[in-house]
């Protein structure tokens, strides 16, 4: 179980996931061997699961953005399984939810330009196993991105 001083240093690393253990344990008011040792534990535990760039998409070229709903013919474990694998192997989709109800999967999909979209749609998304239904919405904004939870 995480306490408050854990909370405290999860919230320093939302904000500057590259700050070092001695300015961290600084901020929370640690020396720096007690803070370097909850954070092994964060991140032995599994609570902080990594660190990565947040990068711009635009920027590398793939500002166009649509949501996908995609509908399965069938529901089964060795189809899902396949579907899943197919799906997280893909880079253009970067972040994938299976759903309650309906639709089954929501997929968020990245490309250069609404024709990469169409390409991308038909050769792939078009493809994957026991598909029934896609729908795309395409993004026009984006107001907030996925920031993890609160703490």
């Amino acid at each position: 179980m995480i306490d408050g001083i854990d909370r405290t240093i999860l919230r320093h690393l939302k904000e500057d996931g590259r700050m070092t253990a001695t300015a961290l344990a600084s901020k929370v008011g640690l020396t720096v061997a007690p803070c370097h040792r909850r954070l092994r534990d964060l991140e032995s535990s599994g609570v902080i699961r990594g660190y990565r760039a947040d990068i711009d998409p635009a920027a590398v070229g793939l500002g166009f953005e649509a949501i996908v709903f995609v509908t399965l013919k069938q529901v089964e474990r060795t189809i899902m399984a396949e579907f899943e694998e197919r799906v997280t192997a893909s880079p253009n989709i970067v972040e994938a939810q299976r759903l309650f109800g309906s639709p089954d999967y929501l997929l968020k999909v990245i490309a250069a330009d609404l024709p990469a979209y169409q390409r991308f749609y038909d050769d792939e998304l078009a493809a994957l196993p026991a598909v029934e239904r896609l729908t795309s919405t395409l993004v026009m904004k984006n107001l907030k991105t996925n920031i993890g939870p609160p703490v």
